[in-house]
C-alpha cells in the first residue's frame, strides 16, 4: 500500500461521514444528497446500487448482453440469483429482473446481464436496440434463494432453456472456476443452434474440463444438438440416467419446467431440484365485465370505480405512478398494503381473505371494494 493511501482512505471515509450526515440532509432537503451527487458522477450515491454500462454485444439476433461497472454499493452475489434493473425510458423508469451471468469469481469487476426479446418484450427491446455505453442504470442488490449452496453437490445438473441458461451459466463458470471435481451436466434447450446463448463458450468449456458433459436439445430437425427435441424422459434416461442423484438447478419457459418438475415428482425427488422462474405462469382469465365496488386509494384521496383490470393498471389510470417493475408477479416491485377487501391472485385464481395484507399489484384483481394504502 502506498503512502497516500491511508491518507485518501481517511478522506474518503470522511467525506462519506460529512455526506450522511444529519446538515447534509438538512441542507439537500427535499431532495437528497443523493440527487447532487450524480449531477457529477452519475453512478455514484450513499445507498443505491448504480451500475455504467461498459459494453453491449449481441451474442443471438434476439438478445443482448450487458457489460455493467457497479458502484462501491454493490455487495456482490451468489451464483444463480438475481438483480432487478431499473432504466429510464421515454422519461419512465421501468424495472425487471436478470439473473447475472458471471463467475462470483470474476475479476474485472462488471456485472453481465443478458436478455433474449420477445413479442411483449418492452424493456427488453430497448436495451437490445436502444441502450447506448455510458448509460447509468440502477440495480438492486442481489436477490433469490435460487443458487449454489456453500458445500458445493458431488453431482450437478443444470437444466435451463432459452434465456433461462443465464443463472445456470453462472452457476457453470463459478463452479469450473474452483476446479469443481465432481461430475456436471448442463442440460441447454432452445428452438435451433442459432438461437443458443453461450453456444461458443458452452463448447469451449466441454472441450476444457473432462467433468462437464454438454447436452443441447434443439425443437427443430438436424441442428447438430446432442438431443433433438422438447425435453423428455427418453432425453434424461439416455443422457443422464444418474439424474436421481444429482442435486438439480433448473430455469426455462414454463412449459419445459412443468415438465421437469412433474418428472421429478413421479421420481419421488423434488427436493433434489431447485427451480427458478423468469417468466410468470399463464394468468387465469377474470371476467371484467362483472366487476363490481370500488377501489379506494387512501393516501392518494382518490376513488375509482372497479373496471376489473389489475389494481396496477387501476392504480395507473386513476394517476398514480406506484413502484412497479416486471408486471409479471415475480419481482415484488408493486408489493402493497391492502387495508380492507378481497382480491383475486391471476396468476392462481385464488381469493384473498379481507383481512389487512400486502398483495402484488400486477397479479391482483379486486373481488368487490378494496381499500389500498396508497
Amino acid at each position: 500500500m502506498s503512502a497516500t493511501a491511508p491518507r485518501t482512505h481517511f478522506f474518503a471515509n470522511g467525506l462519506r461521514r460529512a455526506l450522511t450526515s444529519r446538515l447534509a440532509a438538512v441542507l439537500s432537503y427535499p431532495h437528497g444528497v443523493d440527487r447532487y451527487l450524480e449531477q457529477f458522477v452519475p453512478t455514484q450515491s450513499l445507498t443505491e446500487v448504480r451500475a455504467e454500462v461498459v459494453a453491449i454485444r449481441h451474442q443471438t439476433a434476439d438478445s443482448v448482453t450487458l457489460s455493467l461497472r457497479p458502484n462501491g454499493n454493490w455487495a456482490g452475489f451468489r451464483a444463480g440469483q438475481y438483480v432487478r434493473l431499473t432504466v429510464e425510458i421515454d422519461g419512465r423508469r421501468r424495472t425487471r429482473c436478470y439473473s447475472p451471468a458471471q463467475s462470483v469469481h470474476a475479476t474485472d469487476g462488471l456485472i453481465e446481464l443478458t436478455a433474449k426479446t420477445h413479442a411483449g418484450g418492452f424493456v427488453s427491446k430497448f436495451l437490445q436496440q436502444r441502450l447506448t455505453v455510458g448509460t447509468t442504470v440502477g440495480l438492486s442488490q442481489a436477490e433469490g434463494s435460487f443458487a449454489l449452496p456453500d458445500v458445493r453437490p458431488a453431482r450437478v445438473l443444470l437444466i435451463s432453456g432459452g434465456s433461462g441458461i443465464t443463472p445456470v451459466m453462472a452457476m457453470l463458470r463459478t463452479l469450473t472456476d474452483e476446479g469443481h471435481a465432481g461430475a456436471i451436466t448442463f442440460l441447454h434447450y432452445s428452438n435451433a443452434a442459432k438461437d443458443q446463448i453461450y453456444a461458443a463458450e458452452l463448447a469451449a468449456i466441454a472441450a476444457k474440463f473432462p467433468n462437464v458433459k454438454l447436452l443441447r436439445g434443439y425443437a427443430e430437425a438436424n441442428q447438430g444438438g446432442e438431443l433433438e427435441g422438447l425435453f423428455s424422459r427418453a432425453h434424461l434416461e439416455a443422457q443422464v440416467p444418474d439424474f436421481a442423484q444429482a442435486e438439480a438447478f433448473l430455469c426455462g419457459p414454463p412449459g419445459m419446467m412443468k415438465a421437469v418438475q412433474t418428472l421429478w415428482a413421479d421420481e419421488g425427488i423434488s427436493g433434489q431440484l431447485h427451480v427458478e422462474h423468469f417468466s410468470a405462469a399463464p394468468a387465469v382469465v377474470t371476467d371484467s365485465a362483472s366487476a363490481e365496488g370500488d377501489v379506494r386509494f387512501t393516501r392518494s384521496e382518490r376513488l375509482a370505480s372497479n373496471s376489473g383490470a389489475t389494481l396496477l393498471d387501476q392504480a395507473e389510470a386513476a394517476g398514480l405512478k406506484p413502484e412497479s417493475g416486471c408486471r409479471m408477479g415475480i419481482c415484488h416491485a408493486c408489493t402493497c398494503r391492502k387495508t380492507s377487501g378481497r382480491v383475486r391472485d391471476t396468476r392462481t385464481g385464488e381469493i384473498s381473505d379481507a383481512d389487512e395484507a400486502d398483495i402484488q399489484l400486477c397479479v391482483s384483481v379486486p373481488v368487490g371494494t378494496v381499500t389500498l394504502d396508497l
